[in-house]
């Protein structure tokens, strides 16, 4: 298993529930693809972008979410596939880390 760190802008507009459930849904698309979190933590709340994204809005603002897993390499493509497809998720960067 491959150690990767994930940064994932999230809607700066949800509401405290829909946060925690969207982060469930983050952890639970590592560990369906046989990975396992190690460390998920907000990193910044609300940061300003340095430019627009634009998704079902425009959003010049978002919460980051920073993610440390262990997964095999061949899950990383349906992972960023899940994240991709999500409404919630704006942004994500998915990088592996060396041993």
């Amino acid at each position: 298993m491959n150690k990767y760190e994930a940064m994932i802008i999230v809607r700066p507009d949800f509401t405290e529930e829909e946060r925690k459930n969207l982060f469930h849904q983050i952890a639970e698309a590592i560990a369906k693809n046989g990975g396992a979190v190690t460390q998920a933590v907000v990193w910044a709340e609300r940061r300003k972008l340095a430019f627009p994204i634009k998704r079902a809005k425009k959003f010049d603002e978002g919460l980051f979410y920073l993610v440390n897993f262990d997964a095999p390499s061949d899950a990383i493509t349906k992972v960023r596939y899940l994240y991709r497809v999500n409404e919630g998720i704006v942004r994500t960067l998915i990088l592996r880390l060396e041993d």
